[in-house]
Formats: C-alpha cells, sequence, structure tokens
C-alpha cells in the first residue's frame, strides 16, 4: 500500500515538473504575446472611445464615447476606402487561387524540372514588397513601361494609363499582387496533391476518364481542405494591404486606392488621429473576424458532408 502512494506521489512530481518546465518554454513566447499583441490591443479598443494625439501626451486625452464609430459611416472617404479594400479583395482572391491551382496541375502532371519551377515561381512571395512593387510601378508605367510598349506595338490605341489613372491604378494593384501570391498557391496545392491517393486517378484512367475530369471529380474535392486554408489566408491578407499602395500611388489618384489599412495609417501617423484610427482598425479587425467565422462554419459545414 505504501509502495502505491510512494509510486502516486512520485507521478505526480514528476506530472508537476513536466508541466512547469512546459509552461517556462512557454514563457518567453507568452511574455512577447502579452507585451506586444494582446496589451496593445486592449489599449487600441480604450483609444478608439477617445480623440487623442500622441504628440499631446496622455494629459490631451479627451473621452468621446462611441463618436468616433458614429463618425466613420459619415466619413466619405472611409467609406471609399472600404468600398476599395472588398474590390481589391474581389479582385485578388479568386484570380490568384485559380491562377495558382492551374499552375500547379501544369507543374505537377505536365512538366520536367518541378522543384525548379516551384522555387522560380515562389521566389516573388519570398522578395521584398517593397522592392517587388517599385519594379511593378516601372513595368505598369503609362508612358514608358514595358507592358503598354507591348500593347502598343501590337495596335492597341486605347492604352491603360496604370498606376496614373483612378480606372486602372487598384486594378494594377491587385495583378502585382496576384503574381506575388501564384507561388505560395502553388506550393500549397502541390503539398496537397500529395494527399491524394494515386488509385484514384489509376481507377479513373480505367473508366476512360480524360485529363479533365481527373481533375474536376479527384484533384479538386482532394484539395478542398487547402483550397478553404488558402481562401481564409488571402481574404485577411487581401484586407491588410498596405505595402504596395504606400510605394506605388499613396491611395491616389483621388482616392482610387485609398484601401482601409492605409487610410488608418495615414489617420494615425499623419494627422496624429489616434482614437480615431483605432476605431477603423476594429472596424477592420470585426470584418476579418467575420469573414472567417463564416468561411469556417462553411468549411466544417463541407468537411461533415
Amino acid at each position: 500500500m505504501h509502495k502505491k502512494i510512494n509510486a502516486f506521489r512520485l507521478c505526480k512530481t514528476r506530472k508537476g515538473a513536466e508541466n512547469l518546465a512546459g509552461y517556462l518554454f512557454l514563457l518567453p513566447s507568452l511574455t512577447g504575446f502579452l507585451g506586444f499583441i494582446f496589451l496593445p490591443m486592449l489599449f487600441s479598443l480604450f483609444l478608439s472611445f477617445t480623440k487623442w494625439s500622441f504628440i499631446s501626451g496622455f494629459a490631451g486625452m479627451e473621452w468621446k464615447g462611441a463618436a468616433n464609430f458614429t463618425a466613420l459611416f459619415q466619413d466619405i472617404k472611409f467609406i471609399a476606402s472600404l468600398k476599395n479594400t472588398f474590390l481589391y479583395t474581389l479582385y485578388t482572391v479568386p484570380v490568384s487561387l485559380l491562377l495558382g491551382f492551374a499552375a500547379a496541375v501544369i507543374i505537377h502532371d505536365f512538366t520536367y524540372g518541378k522543384t525548379f519551377l516551384k522555387i522560380s515561381i515562389f521566389l516573388p512571395y519570398i522578395s521584398s514588397l517593397v522592392a517587388v512593387s517599385v519594379v511593378w510601378k516601372v513595368i505598369l508605367h503609362p508612358a514608358s513601361g514595358p507592358v503598354n510598349q507591348f500593347l502598343s506595338a501590337l495596335g492597341v490605341t486605347s492604352l491603360p494609363g496604370w498606376f496614373g489613372s483612378s480606372k486602372w491604378a487598384l486594378i494594377g494593384i491587385a495583378i502585382e499582387t496576384v503574381w506575388i501570391q501564384i507561388g505560395y498557391n502553388v506550393v500549397l496545392y502541390m503539398a496537397g496533391f500529395t494527399g491524394i491517393s494515386r488509385e484514384l486517378y489509376d481507377a479513373a484512367a480505367i473508366d476512360g476518364c480524360n485529363a479533365w475530369q481527373k481533375i474536376r471529380y479527384i484533384t479538386i474535392p482532394g484539395v478542398a481542405p487547402t483550397t478553404f486554408f488558402l481562401t481564409i489566408m488571402a481574404m485577411i491578407s487581401s484586407f491588410k494591404v498596405f505595402d504596395q499602395v504606400s510605394v506605388i500611388t499613396q491611395g491616389g489618384p483621388g482616392d482610387s486606392t485609398m484601401v482601409l489599412a492605409y487610410y488608418i495609417y495615414q489617420k494615425a501617423f499623419t494627422y496624429y488621429d489616434m482614437g480615431y484610427a483605432s476605431a477603423m482598425a476594429w472596424v477592420l479587425f470585426s470584418i476579418i473576424l467575420v469573414i472567417t467565422l463564416i468561411q469556417w462554419k462553411f468549411g466544417n459545414k463541407n468537411d461533415a458532408d
């Protein structure tokens, strides 16, 4: 009996020591999360109910209640930035997923040198966004850019104004983003292909299925979890777009590329209205949260089916 009690105490002591060791390993990460993410988020939530410029110090903070959130929907520039953000998401997410999937299928099934191609197509994703944006600013220059020169050589007379045109500027930024994002989608889709049994393709070949039928009935359902993940990540990323706009257009021409993240930055660090900027940031957070929860619900429902 005493041996059992001693053994129990020993196991309990060891378990406690293991738990303590685990908590100690987590402590640096938890400290960073609390100090750099959680507490600043709480402070931002508090600021969203105030009017405050950080150059005036805490003494200059004025409680405004819900006035910042009320003012948002009377702010024409905020509504325009919200519209542009949704348009940018609509331009980039479906196109990057479709092209990424198509490129992944082509590389996986119809080419040689898969590793080299994957590395080549993935390089834009890991390159500096600032450097890539500068390059695309040159490529899509309305007068001397190679794209418009090529279109002119083909006989196109009404050339796109790209970043100099309020009609084309957002589309130009979307094209750059799709080009960057394709490589990431290709790598993840090709990883997803490895989880599909080759026996399914062999059985389909015996039944006389062509290449398109195999893709439609085997490949697309087989990578549905990958598509779901990429959709969520792409939508979150699209709502946070900032670098390309900051480097290329600064929200112009007019407000044609004024997206929500850049407008938040502008309000906070150009006009020093931290309370109003925080209110916009929480609206952005709420939109992303709602979209993610909706996608998550439908994704789990599809998995259950």
